[in-house]
């Protein structure tokens, strides 16, 4: 029976797994490496935490460690179990029966989680982005709060395009990033590092936005197809306007003839951080 993966944190029952009678000696960050090394094998994992005992029941550590596939989850809870693995003494694994009110909500994982889980079943060269627009909009003014004719944020949009060849697959995503101002003046340092702060979170919410559209679909003989499921969703109704002029703009000003994407956005890394839902 084939398996079908989407671009969400998994939070079903059946890809969530809990970890008991881990010992108290290593401290809980050296314990979770060494989770990570064991339970990797069996897949990809999207978190791995390790928790201390309650006071009450005697010292050690448990962990929740999370998969993507519940396929790889109940593998590794059957060899895993009983097992020592790491440690001198044995562990208890179980799925975990405490997320099941959680499995109908879908929370869209961050453009960076997106791309590790692509690499993972696609390969790093299985798959590629482009940008198909990246441009300011027009922004909210406010001359009691920043001064005449000043910004109170930078406002971005960003149309991409995720791109599959071996599958003749194409996903499109748009994005919109707000960065507040606090009365910084054009051509300052500061101000020069928001707009690169905004234009990078537009590009990471439209890649994200791509990938919803995306679904891997992998059999049981381990091979991987991708199903693709258009959003009717659309982003921010005020600014629908805008979009609709600057979507149908499909030249992108930074990629010149013998220019690569990756050159573009080289001075654009900002790292990502995706909360525990």
């Amino acid at each position: 029976m084939a398996e079908l993966i989407s671009f969400v944190v998994p939070t079903q029952s059946d890809k969530v797994l809990l970890v008991w009678e881990l010992s108290a000696g290593p401290p809980a960050e050296a314990l979770r490496h060494s989770l990570s090394a064991a339970f990797s094998q069996f897949g990809l994992l999207y978190s791995v935490r390790v928790f201390p005992n309650a006071a009450v029941a005697r010292p050690g550590f448990y962990a929740i460690i999370k998969f993507y596939s519940s396929r790889d989850a109940q593998r590794a809870q059957r060899a895993c179990d009983g097992k020592p693995l790491f440690q001198t003494s044995p562990v208890k694994v179980r799925l975990s029966t405490r997320h099941k009110a959680l499995r109908h909500q879908a929370f869209a994982l961050n453009s960076s989680r997106c791309q590790e889980l692509a690499n993972f079943y696609f390969g790093f060269n299985g798959w590629s982005k482009r940008i198909l627009k990246l441009q300011e909009l027009p922004g909210a003014e406010d001359e009691a709060i920043a001064g005449p004719g000043r910004k109170q944020s930078l406002k971005f949009f960003c149309a991409v395009e995720v791109v599959l060849p071996a599958y003749g697959c194409r996903s499109p995503g748009v994005g919109i990033a707000d960065e507040p101002l606090h009365q910084l003046e054009e051509g300052q340092p500061s101000f020069l590092m928001k707009r690169k702060t905004a234009q990078k979170l537009a590009i990471q919410s439209a890649l994200s936005d791509a990938f919803q559209k995306l679904a891997i679909v992998v059999l049981e003989s381990g091979k991987v197809a991708v199903e693709y499921i258009p959003s009717e969703e659309s982003i921010d109704a005020e600014s629908e306007e805008e979009l609709q002029s600057l979507i149908q703009v499909s030249s992108f000003p930074w990629n010149q003839p013998g220019q690569r994407e990756e050159e573009c956005l080289s001075d654009l890394s900002l790292e990502e951080e995706e909360p525990e839902p």
